[in-house]
């Protein structure tokens, strides 16, 4: 049984832990503290749960995958993977320093990836241990329902190194998708602006939550509207990922909507923290504007 390392147990890393453990792999499941660990564990339990409910997986198979997810509270057991993948918040400084902390404890094989789902992957490889075997795995939220992953060869990438992470996507059903390594990639750099943009037209008053979210909705055949979209992505990582753009580019039309600004300097994040664009305290998400 293959071992997988995974950095941060939100929803990202334990949806990753979830389907890499379903297809059969020992994972590593670690956090700065155990009982973030533990917690992105529960969820993943929960999930299987329901499952289980629907009849999608057997109750033996929910069991098994979660038996083969170990909680951690560090890095220090890392050497038995031979892939690792970084899933924490989409902060630069964050990830340099787990690549610093993680580098020395990998095998000299190991290949080490980010989610990062728009910082530059040559610069980043800069603070791992080995720019060749360093390459970027952007999933998709939430990782046990959507099929893509955006691959991201750094300058320095190497072949065996991609063939690693090919062949991973392949044993979780995933479906890759080859990117160059620009500011967002390609998702976010379609995506984010749009999301901006409705967050202009709020901040300006063009029209309510609701009544921008319905008629991208209904209008562009979306499945959630792009303020819903926002809160469930959490509205500090697309603060972020519009940085990213902004400062990787120079082209204005990444600027961050103040009203984005706003919101994450009030805490308002989103789903995550149970007010962002809606209030998600009572049984129906409420609009907050």
């Amino acid at each position: 049984m293959r071992t997988i390392g995974v950095i941060g147990a939100g929803q990202m890393g334990a949806g990753i832990a979830q389907v890499a453990a379903q297809a059969g792999f020992q994972v590593l499941l670690a956090d700065r503290a155990i009982e973030l660990a533990e917690r992105g564990k529960a969820g993943i339990a929960k999930r299987l749960g329901s499952a289980v409910e629907k009849e999608k997986i057997s109750a033996t198979d929910a069991e098994a995958a979660l038996a083969r997810i170990e909680a951690l509270g560090d890095t220090s057991g890392f050497g038995a993977a031979f892939l690792v993948i970084e899933a924490a918040t989409e902060r630069e400084e964050i990830k340099r320093a787990i690549f610093a902390e993680v580098g020395p404890r990998l095998d000299a094989d190991a290949v080490l990836a980010t989610n990062t789902s728009s910082i530059p992957i040559t610069r980043l490889a800069q603070a791992a241990p080995d720019p060749a075997r360093f390459l970027g795995v952007h999933f998709f939220n939430p990782v046990p329902v959507m099929k893509p992953i955006e691959l991201i060869r750094g300058l320095a990438t190497s072949d065996a190194a991609v063939a690693v992470v090919r062949d991973f996507a392949a044993a979780i059903e995933k479906v890759i998708v080859t990117v160059e390594d620009a500011p967002g990639f390609v998702v976010n750099r379609v995506l984010m602006p749009m999301l901006n943009e409705a967050i202009f037209a709020l901040g300006e008053g063009v029209a309510g939550v609701a009544d921008i979210d319905a008629a991208v909705r209904l209008g562009l055949n979306h499945p959630m509207g792009p303020l819903t979209l926002a809160d469930f992505i959490g509205l500090d990582t697309c603060l972020e990922i519009c940085r990213v753009l902004f400062t990787g580019t120079g082209d204005p039309k990444f600027r961050p909507a103040p009203l984005l600004v706003k919101y994450v300097e009030a805490g308002w994040l989103g789903r995550k923290t149970k007010r962002g664009f809606y209030d998600y305290n009572g049984a129906e998400p409420v609009p907050t504007r």
